[in-house]
């Protein structure tokens, strides 16, 4: 086990002896747990690069926290460490097997969440400040009026120009192919769909949720914006899908389930992102053919 005497910035930050053991480094950070007598910490230090990162990251739970409406880690900590780094300690949370009710349970505290009036003044769709959806900068300045066409323009400007503006120059058909998607958005018709600015976790793929041991559903690793909540559930059907009657306890909460083509839209973006974060390949392709499909 590391211990504080070999980490003296975390030391300082966590302001009394601590026993540390390292959890692994991800691309932008390294994690922690830390351990005094029977308090237990999760911690996340990172160097200057991903300082707004995690400042971003404490933002967003701290909002999602402000609607008691789902569970996540509460804020311990956020300390810049001299040089520029930045040290988040969030509460240590232990984690059970989802059993066969958590799906419902799961849906309808993100229908509560959705539900939840927008927390910016005046109800707008974006968002406080810039945040990160992965470890890819995401454009969040505010733009209104909520309404369909409002959102479609805040989709365009600050979700998919600002992704297909990251490519790879090389990709010349993908990026063309996202110029067309976005010269459409205007005329993409609503279904009697009118989205309203709803306070979204933002990343919600499958590695990003989870149960506690009493049952209670938690979410992590946001990328807050106030959106159309079927954004969030586009990422859900992404990468994996939602547990077992998660729909089911969506909609029985009130939330509205989004229409294949807006699914499609919205999972658009996030593959335009995987493109960037991991390269052409198979994520390329995949996002080609999901624009084609919006033409």
């Amino acid at each position: 086990m590391e211990t504080i005497e070999k980490q003296p910035e975390l030391s300082a930050v966590l302001g009394e002896r601590w026993d540390l053991r390292s959890l692994g480094a991800s691309t932008c950070c390294d994690t922690w747990q830390a351990r005094r007598g029977g308090q237990k910490l999760f911690v996340k230090s990172s160097g200057r690069g991903a300082a707004a990162l995690l400042r971003a990251e404490a933002d967003g739970l701290r909002a999602l926290a402000a609607t008691r409406t789902i569970r996540v880690p509460q804020v311990d900590s956020l300390t810049e460490l001299p040089g520029g780094g930045m040290v988040l300690a969030l509460e240590w949370l232990d984690f059970a097997r989802p059993d066969a009710g958590f799906g419902v349970r799961f849906g309808r505290a993100l229908a509560e969440l959705h539900a939840h009036p927008c927390p910016l003044d005046p109800p707008s769709f974006g968002w406080r400040g810039d945040n990160y959806i992965g470890a890819t900068p995401q454009r969040n300045t505010p733009l209104q009026p909520p309404t369909h066409a409002g959102w479609m323009a805040f989709f365009a400007k600050s979700r998919l120009c600002c992704m297909k503006d990251r490519l790879s120059p090389s990709a010349t058909e993908l990026r063309s192919t996202v110029d067309a998607v976005i010269e459409k958005l205007p005329d993409l018709p609503s279904d009697g769909h009118v989205p309203k600015p709803s306070l979204i976790h933002g990343d919600l793929w499958q590695g990003n949720w989870d149960m506690l041991e009493d049952g209670t559903p938690v979410i992590f690793d946001p990328a807050v914006s106030c959106s159309d909540a079927g954004a969030e559930l586009a990422m859900m059907e992404l990468f994996g899908s939602p547990p077992a009657d998660f729909r089911a306890g969506y909609e029985e909460a009130g939330g509205t389930w989004p229409s294949p083509q807006r699914m499609q839209l919205y999972q658009l973006y996030h593959l335009l992102n995987h493109v960037i974060l991991f390269g052409g390949g198979g994520y390329a392709q995949q996002a080609l053919r999901a624009a084609h499909a919006l033409l």
